[in-house]
Formats: structure tokens, C-alpha cells, sequence
């Protein structure tokens, strides 16, 4: 066993062993006491603050808050109000103003019915013209000018060929004309039937061809051919059909008048 050495301390090491430990516990007392004091500025009061002290019952501190509560409550209110008569007040106004304006048209309106009376006469006029111009129209919708009709048929005639009589039937305005049985024969609105006097033999398919060109032509027949006593003179009893596109239409206001 061999002898153990013991170390002895050189000189000034203990004392910076000691002088070590001595700063450790200088800096943990002054944390503490910072410590300390902070607690003891929190708990406690300020070392030379100017004292105060609240005396007043909590049932004032409650009361007032409640009153400040109370307060800005009614100052909506009063906003709110403010707005609803602002509202009112542009409301009346403007039915204030279609009530003026309602006035001023109904004024005018009587006016006008006023000014109307002075022409009462007038007005029964025209209200008279317009019926008999009605009447005019429906009357005269199916009437046909014979008279230029009848020369239009003496024209498509041959040459020496002299009417001798003539008979007309057309529609009337409360009546229908009456058509034909036979469905080979063309709807009609008017006949004529005439006596022609030749002096020559006539030629019957060209008298029929001759008439075609008549306005509204529907058809044509020859009923009979007669020589009378003397043996001059022939006499040709022919029937023609008109339809609706041989009225004159005078009555018909045309488009654009």
C-alpha cells in the first residue's frame, strides 16, 4: 500500500475560494431585498403619495353608473326621435306638395270641361257628319254606277250594235244576293240583262268574247236571238254577271286620305 500524498493548499488559494463564495451570497442578499421591496411597493402604500381615501358607500358608486346608463339611453332616444320627426316632417311635406299639385290639375280639368261647353254645338256636328258618313259607307258599299257600266257594255259591243233595253239587279246593303243552284256558276253581287239590235246576223261566241273585258265580268249568256217581222233587224237577249269588284267604292276612304 502505497503512501498517499496529501495536497497541501498554496498560500492565496483558500482566500480566492472564500473571496468567490462571498460575492455569491453579496449578490443573492441583494436580490432578495429587491425582491422584498417590490412586494412590499405592491401591498402596501407609496412612501410619500398624497393620501386618498373613498368614504362613499358602494350603493353611490352603483347609483351613479346606473344614472350615466340611464343618460346615454335617453340621448338615443332623443336621436332616435329626432330622426322619426325629421322623417314626419318630409313626409307631410311632400304629400303637402302632390295635394297643391292634385289642386292645380283639377283646376285646369274643370277648365278645360268649361271651355268644352262653348263648343257643345260643334261637337253634336261632327258627331252628325261621322254618322251619315257611316251610313254613307255601309249604304253605299254595294252600290255600282250603272250609268258608266252601261257604256262600258255598249263599247265592248260590236260595231251597229244598238241597245234596246236593259234591266239591272245588284245587292243591297241589309240583304245577301242571291248565288246561283249550279256550282259550274260563279258567286255574283249584280245582272244585267239587256236587248242588243243588230242588223246583221250576229255572232254570238264573238258578242260573249266581247263582254269579258267588262270590270268585274263573271259570266255571260245569250238567251235568245230574234228576227222581227220585217227580216231587217235581229235582236239579241243576252244576261250578265257581275261580283263585287264592279262597285264604285265612292264612299270607301281610300288609304292614305
Amino acid at each position: 500500500m502505497s503512501e498517499a500524498k496529501i495536497r497541501q493548499p498554496r498560500f492565496g488559494e483558500g482566500l480566492r475560494v472564500l473571496s468567490g463564495r462571498g460575492k455569491q451570497i453579496t449578490e443573492g442578499a441583494v436580490e432578495q431585498s429587491r425582491r422584498q421591496a417590490g412586494r412590499a411597493a405592491s401591498s402596501g402604500p407609496l412612501l410619500g403619495a398624497a393620501p386618498r381615501a373613498d368614504l362613499l358607500p358602494s350603493e353611490v358608486l352603483v347609483d351613479r353608473r346606473e344614472r350615466r346608463i340611464v343618460k346615454r339611453l335617453w340621448a338615443g332616444v332623443g336621436a332616435v326621435a329626432a330622426v322619426v320627426a325629421i322623417g314626419v316632417g318630409g313626409a307631410s311635406i311632400a304629400a303637402s306638395s302632390a295635394a297643391t299639385e292634385l289642386a292645380n290639375a283639377e283646376g285646369q280639368t274643370a277648365a278645360l270641361l268649361q271651355q268644352q261647353t262653348q263648343y257643345t254645338d260643334v261637337r253634336k256636328a261632327e258627331s252628325s257628319t261621322s254618322l251619315l258618313e257611316a251610313g254613307q259607307k255601309v249604304g253605299g258599299a254595294t252600290e255600282i254606277a250603272w250609268g258608266p257600266y252601261l257604256t262600258a257594255v255598249r263599247t265592248s259591243l260590236p260595231e251597229g250594235v244598238v241597245i234596246n233595253g236593259v234591266s239591272v239587279d245588284s245587292a243591297s246593303a241589309i240583304a245577301p244576293y242571291a248565288q246561283p243552284a249550279s256550282p259550274l256558276q260563279g258567286e255574283r253581287v249584280g245582272t244585267l240583262t239587256l236587248d242588243a239590235v243588230s242588223t246583221t246576223l250576229p255572232s254570238v261566241p264573238a258578242w260573249l268574247d266581247s263582254v269579258k273585258s267588262l270590270t268585274g265580268y263573271v259570266d255571260a249568256t245569250v238567251n235568245s236571238v230574234t228576227l222581227d217581222d220585217s227580216g231587217t233587224k235581229y235582236t239579241v237577249n243576252m244576261t250578265i254577271h257581275v261580283d263585287e269588284d264592279a262597285f264604285d267604292g265612292k264612299y270607301v276612304q281610300k288609304k292614305g286620305e
